[in-house]
């Protein structure tokens, strides 16, 4: 299964998605964020997709529609929104949907990975 996070200004928050991919048995990792997560690392292959993530919300769901339709092979993608915000949730889960691809939210918890 492929794994989609996406990664916004707050560092604390990517302590979840690092775990996820350091964790996790994927496919494939895409990890969508704007200049600021162009930082973040891991010793896993991720493809990273750059996004303005300060768009208006439709033209953000646009630009991840446009960006994401032709990287999701599955029928469904493995989706973390431990960061992030409301907006970007939306605009994501919304383009998500509309590939269509199906979603199964995933977390980390001290008992390991688990789909919620």
């Amino acid at each position: 299964m492929e794994l989609v996070t996406i990664l916004s200004s707050g560092k604390g928050t990517w302590a979840q998605v690092s775990g996820l991919i350091k964790y996790g048995e994927w496919d494939k990792i895409i990890v969508i964020g704007d200049d600021f997560a162009k930082s973040f690392s891991m010793e896993k292959k991720f493809e990273f997709i750059n996004v303005d993530l300060n768009k208006k919300i439709v033209d953000l769901k646009k630009d991840l529609l446009d960006k994401l339709k032709d990287k999701i092979s599955g029928t469904e993608v493995a989706l973390t929104i431990a960061s992030g915000n409301g907006k970007e949730h939306m605009a994501l889960i919304s383009s998500l949907l509309s590939i269509p691809t199906g979603i199964r939210f995933v977390a980390l918890t001290k008992d390991g990975i688990v789909y919620l």
